[in-house]
């Protein structure tokens, strides 16, 4: 197994050099001068032939590649064009509220996306199947960016229940440790405060979780049915073991594996691809962090952003990967 890990992490070096270049290409090839849309449509050439220069941007692509790669090998993520301030110590605030926007979400899709879905294979073409993969086809089918809305309007302005922007309450801001807000608050001792993150996050993880819950559903009940079928769950029953037993001890442990290659490609989608819930609900995550750097054509955060987001990815499949061979240890990765 060590081998194997060894192994990966071998093998993501190229993938994200290889990647550093394919998006540093495609980014320089998107009309429009960074330098410009600093200084405005006003400024002078002669002012912005001064901060191309000072940016290096002057010089020819590939060694403004090499610049970089240079210094993303010695753990310099390089410098905002916009901000002028580290991307290493920019970055993570973002990417701490996404982790926690999208840790929130995932967790939310699986504990109702598996249990619906194994109800639904328990107690097939009953009334609760026929409706779960009903609201499972509504859910994959609803656009984020209307239930955002929709969540917005009936629990935010006409209950007035929970809160419909931000992550905490800017009368009373968290102090941030690890920009995980919530393990922030509870480090603190601050219980207040996490009652009210915790509101915050309640509307945009429900409609982040919407879409994975119900590709998670709907797949946990096609595993399943095949499982239900096997013989070993016709001897388990036979011997008189309880159906819940049955169901969640040995068929859900065989039934988990294609489940859990989903969830795992879940995650990875929820941290990049957020940026539609995080803009309704004015979530500063890393989402909307990438999508203002594009408008201000900010080449380090850009790079950098998708980067880490590649990094994450990967690393997700690694662990589901890993827990492939610990659910089921016919897996072997030699």
């Amino acid at each position: 197994m060590l081998h194997y890990i060894g192994r990966r992490l071998l093998q993501l070096i190229p993938v994200l050099l290889g990647m550093t270049f394919i998006v540093f290409l495609i980014i320089r090839a998107i009309p429009g001068d960074p330098a410009q849309v600093i200084l405005g449509q006003q400024a002078t050439k002669e002012a912005v032939a001064a901060l191309r220069a000072s940016l290096g941007l002057d010089n020819p692509w590939y060694i403004q590649y090499f610049h970089y790669l240079g210094d993303l090998l010695t753990g310099d993520l390089g410098e905002s064009m916009r901000t002028k301030v580290p991307v290493a110590s920019e970055l993570w605030p973002y990417l701490g509220a996404t982790l926690e926007l999208s840790l929130c979400a995932i967790i939310l899709a699986v504990i109702i996306g598996v249990n619906a879905g194994i109800i639904s294979a328990w107690f097939q073409n009953s009334w609760f199947d026929y409706a779960a993969m009903i609201i499972a086809l509504i859910g994959v089918s609803m656009p984020i960016f209307w239930l955002g809305l929709m969540e917005q309007w009936i629990f935010g302005i006409q209950l007035d229940m929970l809160p419909t922007s931000g992550r905490d309450d800017a009368r009373n801001p968290v102090n941030p440790i690890t920009y995980l807000y919530i393990i922030d608050t509870i480090i603190q001792g601050r219980f207040d405060q996490l009652v009210v993150v915790i509101q915050h996050l309640i509307l945009p993880a429900i409609a982040l979780a919407t879409i994975p819950m119900a590709i998670i559903a709907r797949m946990t009940r096609s595993s399943m049915l095949e499982v239900m079928r096997s013989d070993y769950v016709r001897t388990a029953r036979a011997k008189g073991q309880k159906m819940f037993w049955v169901v969640y001890k040995h068929a859900l442990k065989n039934a988990i594996i294609p489940v859990l290659t989903v969830i795992g490609l879940q995650m990875g989608m929820l941290l990049g691809g957020a940026i539609l819930t995080e803009t309704i609900f004015s979530w500063p995550g890393i989402g909307r962090y990438i999508y203002d750097a594009i408008g201000f054509r900010d080449y380090p955060v850009i790079q950098s952003g998708i980067l880490v987001v590649a990094f994450m990815f990967i690393m997700i499949n690694l662990l589901v990967d890993i827990l492939y061979s610990i659910i089921d240890p016919r897996i072997k990765y030699n």
